[in-house]
């Protein structure tokens, strides 16, 4: 057994080398778990329909890995890393996070906190007041307000416990390959696409896009040689179980439970979504193959995910663990980037505008249409109606957003806050010059409706996740977010 230790929250902390100087800096980890599950029922985001938690079905964590630099005893930089179980690390989950750290810890700078979802469909609904897409019931349910407070105070607590137990320490990383994820879009002879679309038709033609099976992982060790943390980057949702009614980590838990029972019972585990906005664990094909293999080994669907995770993270583990480094060059650069939003065309706006009457109306004719769907599409559909209108009133209008980028040794992570399709991950990993680069994607957002964003290829088929409604920012958007993330990891590994 490998000795690993458990804290309540993984958090990360990285403190890096000022720009213009190459000098190798001590490293400090700190890192813990945090609880964040709800305390009694929940309205669950992420389907359109209005769904109340029943029971929690597993436990839900939010990790924190912290880590620091220090020259001469001082410090440089740090980076302070957090994943949840949650369907995105939201602006709303962003503040009330770096609130209640700053309370706790007043001399941080809480700029460098950045947070991650899962995007399970299984977790509470992180937008209240009048942002909030569903009609959430007054009584016998936990407002999203009270859960944010309650999971801004866990994740606060975590932080603080990190941070105050961070000591010398090292690092390695490594890369691996394991089929969790497919892609979800399926491509018809007249060339559109749907998503989640049959296959067993005769006017099939191809499933869209490239599929991304790397498992990349960052192990953590304290001074004394403890394992305390992991990083496991997985381009795919954790999506499937996303119909249930109850509150569920998804493919995490089973995994974080074999990763335990592999390397210690107190490893935090950073659990990391790669660009996989075109990606699931929904098989489109050969699904009966796979049914057959995954009963002769006696998993369910989530056993047998948490499976191949669990094996490629231990063979990149066995490669690399001997190859340590706890004198590095880290570099953790927070910007605010404006992005080109999709433009909404009239054609696209009339159709929405009909679209979320029709809504309107099917909620006046029955109100119980309301929690079936129709609130949220109503909502969904008008705020197209109200992206034309600013774009109208404002024709430079721009998606504004928070990337982070972090250099850490030979190691590049970035941030995104979008569904951000395989094909831009992929340009990001192929032009970096770091060693290797992690995509983090859903981190940070607005966080209501749904932030794909495609490729123009995607974009020309149509088809959810590919149109207006599903879309603040298009390919243009995606090719400056990429352009800028390469430049900006590219100019921190020449530092």
């Amino acid at each position: 057994m490998r000795p690993l230790l458990l804290l309540t929250v993984t958090v990360s902390l990285i403190l890096s080398t000022p720009v213009g100087e190459s000098i190798a800096d001590e490293l400090f980890i700190g890192s813990a778990t945090a609880d964040i599950t709800p305390t009694g029922p929940v309205a669950l985001c992420g389907q359109f329909r209005l769904r109340i938690s029943k029971k929690n079905e597993t436990p839900l964590e939010a990790c924190v890995v912290v880590l620091e630099t220090r020259r001469d005893g001082k410090t440089i930089d740090t980076a302070i890393m957090i994943t949840c179980d949650l369907v995105w690390g939201s602006d709303a989950v962003f503040e009330v996070v770096r609130q209640a750290v700053k309370k706790r810890l007043p001399d941080l700078d809480t700029g460098k906190i950045f947070i991650s979802g899962t995007h399970t469909h299984t977790a509470p609904v992180l937008l209240g007041g009048k942002d909030c897409l569903y009609q959430i019931p007054k009584q016998g349910v936990v407002q999203v307000e009270e859960y944010l407070k309650f999971l801004g105070e866990r994740i606060a607590e975590a932080v603080e416990k990190a941070w105050k137990t961070r000591s010398p320490g090292s690092f390695t990383w490594g890369l691996s390959h394991a089929v969790v994820a497919y892609n979800r879009r399926v491509v018809y002879d007249n060339g559109s696409a749907k998503m989640y679309g049959v296959t067993h038709t005769p006017n099939f033609s191809h499933i869209e896009g490239y599929e991304d099976h790397d498992i990349g992982t960052l192990f953590f060790w304290n001074k004394t040689g403890e394992l305390i943390a992991i990083a496991v980057n997985v381009s795919c949702p954790a999506q499937e179980v996303e119909h249930r009614n109850e509150v569920n980590a998804d493919y995490w838990h089973p995994t974080r439970q074999l990763l335990r029972k592999r390397f210690g019972k107190n490893v935090n585990i950073l659990t990391w979504i790669g660009a996989a906005g075109d990606q699931s664990p929904h098989i489109r094909f050969r699904k009966a193959a796979d049914d057959r293999m995954r009963r002769l080994r006696n998993l369910d669907t989530l056993g047998e995910i948490a499976r191949r995770i669990d094996r490629a993270v231990d063979e990149a583990f066995e490669v690399v663990k001997n190859d340590r480094h706890s004198d590095v060059t880290m570099i953790h650069d927070v910007q605010k980037i404006r992005l080109p939003v999709w433009p909404i065309s009239y054609e696209e706006y009339a159709e929405s505008k009909a679209d979320m009457q029709k809504s309107k109306d099917k909620i006046a004719k029955d109100p119980k249409e309301a929690d079936k769907g129709a609130y949220l599409a109503m909502r969904w559909h008008g705020e197209v109606v109200r992206r034309y209108e600013r774009e109208k009133a404002d024709p430079k209008a721009a998606f504004e957003t928070e990337i982070h980028v972090l250099r850490l040794g030979d190691v590049a992570i970035c941030t995104n806050p979008f569904e951000l399709f395989t094909d831009f991950g992929i340009r990001m990993k192929a032009r970096s010059k770091a060693n290797q680069t992690f995509v983090v994607q859903l981190t940070g957002g607005p966080g209501g409706g749904s932030p794909y964003l495609p490729p123009e290829r995607s974009k020309k088929k149509g088809g959810y996740s590919a149109i207006a409604p599903s879309c603040n920012v298009g390919p243009e958007g995606g090719k400056v977010l990429v352009d800028h993330t390469v430049n900006t990891i590219n100019e921190l590994m020449k530092k």
